[in-house]
């Protein structure tokens, strides 16, 4: 995988490294790391790219800087944390939960849809949280990150040569 950055080096995507090598021969990005490894073809080597800049600058709508509607995403955002017992589990043991159930108009949206374990998802079982005497650890909301901040989402071990491309949370350590 290859992390493909803007022109103003903020992260965009990440691409398979078909992608990555089909940008590069149309001469549409730099790269500015690679892996160990080579791609090799009959009469080319190339070293696979780690981390790729855009030449042009690429101007994204404001639809496509808003956080995706997903599994993945309400995961994140309520920290793969069950919203009911408050503990927290592998993604493969959770699932959603509508905060309303669809049969009493409940919809899917980002503040009707909370994480929840299987077994609290059972109990809570087609009722409302108040019906099942359940509490929910907070209210749910859309949230408000960036998703170039948010790239990682998923990725438990990041190349190393992807790190200065990223934004951090904590302050940079100083030379003083």
């Amino acid at each position: 995988m290859t992390l493909l950055l803007n022109a103003t080096y903020e992260p965009l995507r990440v691409v398979q490294w078909q992608k990555a090598v089909t940008l590069l021969y149309q001469g549409k990005v730099e790269v500015l790391e690679c892996y160990d490894r080579e791609i090799r073809g009959i009469t080319i080597r190339v070293k696979l790219p780690s981390v790729m800049r855009l030449r042009n600058v690429v101007r994204l709508k404001s639809t496509h800087r808003s956080v995706k509607f997903s599994r993945v995403n309400i995961f994140t955002r309520d920290k793969y944390r069950c919203q009911y017992c408050c503990k927290k589990f592998a993604s493969e043991e959770l699932t959603f939960d509508h905060v309303v159930p669809i049969a009493s108009g409940g919809k899917k949206t980002w503040s009707n849809i909370v994480t929840a374990c299987w077994r609290c998802n059972n109990q809570k079982s087609g009722r409302t949280p108040e019906e099942a005497r359940m509490r929910l650890m907070k209210q749910p909301e859309k949230p408000r990150w960036n998703p170039a901040l948010a790239l990682m989402t998923g990725i438990r071990n990041a190349p190393g040569s992807w790190r200065d491309y990223l934004y951090w949370h904590g302050a940079l350590d100083s030379d003083e």
